[in-house]
């Protein structure tokens, strides 16, 4: 892990302009530059950066951040990797905590593998382009494909000879060690001992990882020899470096075009995604004949929401592909199907047909997954109520994993109106399902805490009590995951900050489209802002005056009625802030701009970047007053309206929750419930009073 110090070097260092620059063609407006958005087609500049407060955004499609954050996104990298990258360009010596054996032992095996893969890479492209055997079979085989010589570099495709041992022999010779030429599977030894070549014979397919190392290799063995060959492809077995689930062939090559073209093609094999690259389709990559798996769909999900299954014309394999599909679905991806011409593969068609020709056809031909997946077991089914029941029932269960309600209720409209059903039963079934899968999850949930409480050295204070097997589960208070909820892990947060036990019964998701979340971000982007900014002094117990900052009052003022930010990240900004009160030379704009986590400085940006001011007015003198001018009237109005509308949206939320049969037959919860309504109505009134008839600030 980079310490801090070494990350604050490499911030200081790296200069938003210089690094941009390399990337986009920018020209000075103002204090500011702007430049055509690297992250999607626009023939008007709208990117915009800016070298004062250090920050990058474009105010059409929303994308931007500290330098960091762009050549995250640009190069698709990690935290981490982005930092290795700007701390290389500026020739800062990255610093990183000191590892344990263990992490010392498993990093240095690990880097050991990558090592060897990288020899085996470089061994095959040689044999590929200076042996004879190379050249006269393996290049002979690839070209005989019809892929460019360009494209084969491009690729880093290599070839293997007969000979059974030519790798082992002239890694050994090299220095490799025999352990790791077995460990990552590019050899294998027999019983007598001796070491043999796993891909002897065979054209190569080096897989990258999305960062470009090689972590595995594909090898074909040449049509001329699969006649007592049992399988055509032998791919790495499962190591510490690779694990298939995990990976998908052309990721590094195609990353940049998916976050460009907002969409990824999903197709089966090596060959497919390199044809398709040749013809000028790039976004493309491989589940290398594989059922998709979460992981995979994961990598993809982190470029882009939109993917398109491409098939071979006559259908094979599909209805094994359904599965896989349904899982892209549950993940809230728009998933399309497009069959190929009978008789053509992405390969095969992508070598008949240009790029725009190949998308001209899949955008004429692709269709939404529901709708295929209904037409295709429709024409199965025919007449017969079976499997036409049958065909119901996997159709509502690959729309019940749909997250989207709004998507989901528009899949059921139609497939109500293809399957000649009623809408309200297809609606009935889908929310059975959806309740099942929830039952599923929470019973889940409790057996995984009862196995943790048992295993724990002394058992909690209190124990969670656990529904009978076939008792309705009761939906309890959410509480909101903490900031850090499924993203990559980075530095602890300050051992001083309170820990987080926000919880209410308004739901985590969908709360953006709120009117108290709203209000909850012009609060948070005050902070980040004038946080440490003086808004007025106040009367202290000794009669003289004390100053109080905005971080001050907002934090007081939600107290004061027991009350919190919705948000994680905003909570998590707001204890920052408090945390650094007392430091005279805290600067939270800055501080949370080059913020360890990259979520909460990619929050931060987006809320300091907006194009408007957000409250400018001209007074009686038509002199312009800016915020930070007058904070003391500011702060509290915009406190105030949060408040107000927080607590009614939890009110609602409250109420609802009382309608609920499991709760209204529990009478203890029922008590807890109705006396914490009460408790909101009594704040709600004394707000009201304080807010009398005056205009809510519209910002």
């Amino acid at each position: 892990m980079i310490d801090q110090a070494t990350i604050d070097r490499i911030m200081d260092a790296a200069q938003i302009v210089d690094v941009v620059s390399e990337f986009v063609t920018l020209r000075r407006r103002g204090v500011n530059y702007i430049g055509l958005c690297p992250f999607h087609n626009e023939k008007t500049p709208s990117f915009s950066v800016s070298p004062s407060k250090g920050v990058c955004k474009c105010f059409s499609c929303g994308k931007g951040g500290n330098v960091v954050h762009f050549i995250m996104e640009h190069e698709q990298l990690s935290y981490y990797e982005a930092l290795k990258w700007l701390a290389k360009k500026y020739n800062i010596e990255v610093k990183e905590r000191e590892l344990t054996d263990e992490e010392k032992q498993a990093h240095s095996l690990r880097e050991s593998l990558f090592v060897v893969n990288q020899f085996a890479s470089e061994y095959f492209q040689d044999t590929l382009y200076n042996n004879i055997d190379g050249q006269r079979i393996g290049m002979t085989y690839l070209r005989g494909r019809g892929f460019r010589d360009d494209i084969i570099k491009k690729f880093q495709l290599g070839y293997s000879t007969d000979s059974r041992d030519a790798l082992a022999h002239t890694a050994l010779q090299k220095g490799y060690k025999e352990e790791f030429l077995v460990k990552t599977g590019l050899c294998y030894r027999k019983e007598d001992g001796t070491l043999h070549d796993r891909f002897w014979g065979r054209v190569i397919f080096p897989v990258h990882t999305i960062s470009g190392k090689v972590v595995a290799f594909g090898g074909r063995v040449l049509s001329a020899a699969t006649k007592n060959v049992q399988m055509k492809y032998v791919n790495s077995p499962e190591s510490e470096i690779y694990h298939k689930s995990r990976e998908l062939y052309g990721i590094y090559f195609a990353k940049q075009a998916i976050v460009r073209q907002d969409r990824c093609f999903l197709v089966e094999g090596y060959t497919d995604v390199i044809s398709m690259h040749q013809s000028g389709i790039e976004n493309v990559v491989a589940s290398s004949g594989t059922a998709l798996t979460s992981d995979q769909i994961r990598l993809i999900h982190r470029f882009t929401n939109n993917i398109t299954v491409l098939y071979d014309g006559d259908g094979a394999g599909i209805k094994a592909s359904i599965r896989g599909i349904d899982m892209l679905l549950e993940e809230g991806m728009n998933v399309k199907v497009c069959l190929l011409p009978d008789g053509d593969d992405p390969d095969s068609f992508a070598r008949k047909h240009n790029a725009t020709d190949y998308q001209a056809y899949i955008n004429d031909h692709e269709v939404d997954f529901i709708r295929f997946k209904t037409d295709l077991l429709m024409e199965e089914a025919g007449k017969d109520p079976i499997k036409r029941a049958a065909l119901i029932s996997s159709i509502v269960k690959s729309i019940s994993v749909i997250p989207d309600a709004i998507v989901r209720s528009v899949y059921i409209r139609e497939c109500s109106q293809m399957l000649q059903m009623e809408e309200k039963v297809l609606i009935e079934a889908t929310a059975k399902l959806i309740e099942q899968a929830r039952e599923t999850k929470f019973k889940e949930q409790q057996r995984k805490k009862e196995r943790e409480q048992r295993m724990a050295a002394t058992p909690p204070s209190t124990p969670t009590p656990t529904p009978m097997p076939d008792a309705p589960v009761p939906p309890p208070i959410e509480t909101v995951p903490p900031a850090d909820a499924g993203l990559e892990q980075f530095p602890p947060e300050p051992a001083s900050l309170p820990e987080d036990a926000y919880t209410s019964y308004i739901p985590t998701e969908g709360s953006e489209q709120k009117v108290f979340y709203a209000k909850e971000e012009d609060l948070v982007r005050m902070l980040i802002r004038y946080g440490e900014k003086v808004m007025c002094y106040v009367e202290n117990e000794e009669g003289g005056q004390m100053p109080l900052t905005v971080t001050e009052c907002i934090s007081s003022g939600l107290k004061e009625d027991d009350l919190q930010f919705h948000a994680p990240l905003h909570r998590l900004i707001l204890q920052e802030c408090e945390a650094h009160l007392d430091d005279p030379d805290f600067n939270p704009e800055r501080y949370f701009i080059a913020h360890p986590d990259p979520a909460v400085s990619k929050l931060a940006v987006d809320l300091i970047s907006d194009r408007y001011q957000l409250s400018k007015y001209h007074s009686k003198g038509q002199k312009i007053v800016t915020d930070e001018e007058r904070l003391y009237e500011l702060i509290p109005r915009l406190l105030l309206d949060f408040k107000l509308s927080i607590v009614e949206e939890e009110m609602k939320h409250t109420l609802q929750a009382l309608t609920d049969p499991a709760i209204s037959n529990d009478p203890q919860r029922c008590m807890e419930i109705m006396k914490r309504y009460k408790e909101l109505q009594e704040t709600q009134s004394i707000m009201a009073q304080h807010a009398g008839d005056r205009v809510v600030l519209k910002l």
